[in-house]
């Protein structure tokens, strides 16, 4: 039976894991629980609820500065920036569609120690450049701050960089600050049709080496498309290269005309405006154009010059790809046990291939996070060592060999 433990203020949470810390008891920390399926089960029997720590705490538009409780709602967070016409530029991911076929934003501090991060990345930047600074609690049960208002901090470590894609196993979050930004005027996407998966990534790196500041560069192949619902999109039946631009409206028609002209008149096109558009790059950053359910489903980081090779050598049955190449959404119908090895391998040059979603063998069988060089490895360790060095904070969650995906 698991004891759950629930506390509505940080010295609460101070004071809970202090005792925790003392008496070695292991923690599973929770906000709403919607990516408790990512990574490694937990062992421990008691649940450290972070319900209670929720709602904003301080918010100013005109500072572009937002501190609010880890369990606050990210659906709340959106709506109360939209309302200020800003927005989360990292564009966090819904991950209950890739995990459960549903949509379930989670929380804000969820969104952070998983890292998650939409197709805005390769421009805008990761969670981690965009948090601020945070209050939490160590495994040792101390108070700490990190950030702009920082009031203890520890030489040799940018604490919010770290802490970023932990998966609560450094610590347990009380508060988090971040920086927001001005939603742009107007968004449009240039869809380009036709192309093969090799001339289409070319496409995409070239697209991202020119001056037009696109914010979003994603391809779709062609049986992917076919058997999506993306009703909205005219040419269903081949491979589309999503081109994203925002910004003020005379900008980005400029930029889109621009684009038109670089991507060659030979190719078939198409422009996606306002609702179409969102709607487009909602499903991109949340994975809803792979099967919502069965097979087993990875999510590979590597250099976009490399995606080609990897697609060819893994061979997945569906797969998306975002960031330019950067990032690989790759769904295979049939998941064997040795199926992790396959798909570790193809990543030559540095990168990471993170289990999203598999059946019980394959999870068995294979750790969910890339595992990292023995010189990293080692590092990570000390500072495991520095912040939990009794090992209560969600145990296991990492598979005891990495620090998760900061991608």
């Amino acid at each position: 039976m698991t004891d759950t433990y629930k506390p509505q203020t940080h010295d609460q949470m101070r004071d809970l894991v202090e005792w925790a810390a003392a008496d070695k008891v292991p923690l599973e920390i929770v906000g709403q629980g919607t990516k408790r399926a990512l990574g490694h089960s937990v062992a421990a029997d008691h649940l450290l609820d972070l319900g209670g720590l929720a709602g904003v705490v301080s918010y100013q538009p005109e500072e572009l500065v937002l501190t609010a409780g880890p369990a606050s709602p990210l659906a709340e967070i959106e709506a109360l920036l939209r309302d200020n016409n800003q927005m989360l530029a990292f564009e966090p991911q819904d991950w209950g569609w890739v995990l459960d076929g549903a949509s379930n934003p989670g929380t804000l501090g969820g969104a952070v120690m998983v890292s998650s991060n939409g197709p805005r990345r390769f421009k805008a930047g990761a969670v981690r450049d965009h948090l601020l600074g945070f209050n939490g609690v160590s495994g040792r049960g101390e108070a700490f701050k990190a950030g702009g208002k920082v009031v203890k901090n520890v030489t040799g470590y940018d604490l919010s960089k770290m802490i970023t894609g932990s998966y609560g196993t450094l610590a347990a979050l009380s508060e988090v600050t971040l920086k927001v930004l001005p939603a742009p005027a107007k968004t449009y996407t240039l869809l380009v049709y036709g192309l093969d998966t090799k001339p289409a990534l070319q496409l995409m790196r070239a697209v991202a080496g020119t001056a037009y500041e696109v914010s979003g560069l994603a391809l779709v192949p062609a049986k992917v498309a076919a058997e999506s619902a993306v009703d909205y999109v005219s040419s269903k039946h081949q491979s589309v290269v999503a081109i994203r631009v925002e910004g003020p409206g005379v900008s980005v028609s400029h930029r889109l005309q621009a684009l038109r002209a670089f991507v060659t008149s030979a190719l078939e096109t198409e422009e996606l405006h306002s609702h179409n558009s969102a709607q487009f790059w909602s499903e991109i950053r949340d994975v809803t154009l792979l099967p919502a359910e069965g097979g087993s489903v990875w999510r590979v980081s590597i250099p976009p010059s490399d995606a080609a090779s990897v697609i060819s050598s893994c061979r997945p049955d569906h797969w998306v790809a975002d960031w330019a190449g950067g990032v690989v959404w790759m769904h295979f119908d049939r998941a064997s046990a040795d199926q992790g090895d396959a798909v570790r391998a193809s990543i030559r040059n540095g990168g990471q291939a993170t289990l999203v979603r598999g059946p019980a063998d394959l999870r068995a069988a294979t750790p969910a996070f890339q595992p990292l060089e023995p010189g990293l490895q080692l590092l990570n360790q000390r500072v495991k060592e520095n912040y939990d060095p009794y090992n209560i904070l969600n145990p296991g969650r990492l598979g005891g060999d990495d620090m998760g995906d900061q991608s």
